[in-house]
């Protein structure tokens, strides 16, 4: 597989909102463990990005994409 999802759509947000991991953590309720797998490029559970989307009041489109792995 030649694509890979990118989580930089949520970093932009949150810099665009002045908020940072930590206050993302608390306002959706998600564990460090789950941010720090963003901060790789892993994947996560859709009940942990629906989290992040209700806390942002956002879609999934807003917090990621997919990218070509190159």
């Amino acid at each position: 597989m030649d694509k890979r999802i990118s989580y930089n759509r949520l970093w932009k947000l949150l810099i665009d909102r002045g908020l940072n991991k930590t206050q993302l953590k608390r306002m959706s309720g998600v564990s460090t463990t789950s941010i720090a797998k963003m901060g790789k490029g892993e994947n996560l559970n859709t009940d942990v990005l629906l989290k992040i989307c209700i806390a942002l009041g956002c879609s999934t489109d807003d917090i990621m994409e997919v990218i070509d792995n190159n």
